[in-house]
């Protein structure tokens, strides 16, 4: 018997892994299945985000003289249809699983004591473990996140209407990707960032990001002191250049990033944020003890969690089988998707330029905001070394050109690429004027 804690990407995907390899397979599941990126992550941010770029197409298209009217949200019901939405990606996603004869026990909290594994208060045995419970929420220590009306995206759907006002406590994707959302909606957004905002994004998506969001207020260098407000959240107080300021709002959203969820898995090593500590096989202190997914720590990506299980399970079953983080791609979800894919960058040379018109941005050409391809590429020997695609299916794009970099591909290797017309693709475009731009060069 194999026990696996947790119905998240990493724990699931192993748990079938295991079973299609004829293994008895034990998933415990305290929620819903899917875990954070079905329930609080990826699918919610993918609901409330089709509604907002819906609404920024047709103000586009009014602003143009187009249509007539921009159509109005009604917000509880948005949150009402993404549940059954929800609810109809878990029940596939339960079905998937037990086809594959995984055994499912829901409503009960799973914990680990060493090996020793408990199913609420009943020990059961287990061949081997693999514990994967996932992130919560990271609460920053300041006063007043009790009050009514602040929220976590764990908590959002809770949120009965649309603020007026909503400040963002966060500086990160998180936080770009909400405030989106909100001001797409028709609130009035502040992000309170304590940093620079987006610091570590490519400086070229940090710009297109910050024209996306140029009726957000973004004040960065915010450090919040406290939340306050009687039984309801009523501003934020923040110091601001040694100043401080109260920021009025009827919500607020804690953007704050994760946390591993941890506290029930104990003797094994930790980290000093709760991540459980693992080796490459995804193996932990505790000998047929492995770990996956968010419970691991940064960086909290779904494609990873997955990626993790699967490398826990088949060193479970005998293969030699490593976790390999080089390329990996992200977006961030605003207007389109910002996607990136970054392995190394400096001493390397790099092009970029806007993005083409096409499906879905061909009405963006009057404000010029049709996205941005980019490439980066070693200047001796055209090694993609990184890349940047903001456009529709900029994420797809970015998904292709990670494993193309891991086999080394060059942006020589474009010169045989027939790409697919019309596109908003820029990627390959560029690749092929970089390489026709070296071999130049050097005759």
């Amino acid at each position: 018997m194999i026990i696996v804690l947790g119905g998240g990407p990493a724990g699931r995907i192993a748990s079938i892994r295991l079973a299609t390899a004829g293994k008895e397979v034990h998933l415990i599941e305290n929620g819903g299945i899917g875990g954070q990126c079905l329930h609080f992550g990826c699918m919610p941010v993918c609901a409330l985000n089709d509604v907002a770029r819906l609404i920024h197409s047709a103000c586009t298209l009014h602003n143009l003289g187009i249509i007539d009217t921009v159509p109005k949200i009604h917000f509880p019901h948005i949150i009402s249809e993404m549940h059954v939405v929800q609810e109809k990606i878990a029940s596939i996603l339960d079905t998937e699983t037990k086809s594959a004869g995984v055994q499912i026990t829901y409503g009960k909290t799973g914990r680990l004591e060493g090996k020793n594994v408990f199913i609420g208060d009943e020990q059961h045995e287990a061949d081997a473990v693999i514990a994967c419970t996932g992130s919560r929420p990271n609460i920053p220590d300041i006063s007043g996140t009790d009050l009514d009306g602040v929220f976590t995206p764990h908590t959002l759907f809770r949120m009965k209407e649309l603020p007026k006002k909503i400040a963002i406590i966060g500086g990160n994707i998180m936080a770009a990707e909400f405030a989106y959302i909100f001001s797409r909606f028709g609130s009035e957004v502040t992000i309170l960032s304590r940093s620079a905002f987006l610091k570590n994004a490519d400086k070229h998506l940090r710009a297109l990001a910050l024209n996306q969001l140029n009726d957000v207020d973004i004040q960065e260098g915010s450090d919040v002191l406290s939340l306050t407000g009687g039984s309801r959240i009523q501003s934020v107080q923040i110091r601001s250049c040694d100043t401080k300021v109260a920021i009025d709002a009827d919500a607020v959203l804690l953007a704050t990033g994760l946390v591993p969820r941890s506290e029930m898995l104990c003797g094994i090593n930790k980290g000093p944020g709760g991540e459980v500590l693992v080796n490459e096989k995804m193996q932990t202190s505790v000998v047929e003890v492995y770990a996956a997914g968010d419970v691991t720590g940064p960086p909290f990506l779904t494609p990873i969690a997955r990626h993790q299980g699967i490398v826990a399970a088949d060193n479970i079953l005998g293969i030699n089988r490593t976790v390999d983080y080089r390329s990996i791609p992200q977006s961030i979800s605003l207007g389109y998707e910002l996607a990136f894919c970054l392995s190394e960058t400096e001493n390397m040379a790099s092009i970029a330029i806007p993005g083409p018109a096409g499906p879905d941005t061909f009405w963006e050409v009057p404000s010029s905001n049709t996205g941005l391809a980019k490439i980066i590429f070693e200047p001796g020997t055209g090694e993609i070394r990184g890349m940047c695609a903001a456009g529709p299916g900029g994420g797809l794009i970015a998904g292709y050109m990670a494993l193309l970099m891991k086999h080394h591909f060059s942006i020589h290797d474009f010169e045989e690429f027939i790409e697919v017309h019309p596109s908003t693709d820029g990627v390959s475009g560029i690749a092929k004027y970089a390489s026709g731009l070296m071999k130049k060069r050097n005759t």
